[in-house]
């Protein structure tokens, strides 16, 4: 999957994609046991994101910032633990801003 989006920075990476796992998830769970469960709920707390999951055993996010000094590799086999890499081969080429 592609997107042309504003793209993030390392830190951005691990803000956004590395908390989801470890709170989001468990408060979107809490919030559908103890309220009427309305899929409005989903995209407040990143499960569309994570349903990649369900469909692959590894998900990787290529991303570049305006702001950032590099392009980034944030990976995942899920299980809540995560990596970040600097993309020094760009085997999908540079990430354009």
């Amino acid at each position: 999957i592609e997107d042309s989006g504003v793209g993030m920075s390392r830190e951005e990476l691990v803000d956004s994609l590395g908390t989801i796992a470890r709170s989001k998830t468990k408060a979107f769970l809490e919030a559908m046991s103890t309220a009427e469960a309305e899929p409005a709920l989903v995209g407040q707390f990143g499960i569309g994101f994570y349903s990649a999951f369900v469909v692959s055993n590894r998900v990787r996010v290529i991303s570049r910032s305006e702001d950032s000094d590099g392009q980034y590799i944030w990976e995942s086999t899920a299980g809540g633990a995560f990596t970040i890499s600097r993309d020094t081969e760009q085997e999908h080429g540079p990430l354009d801003r």
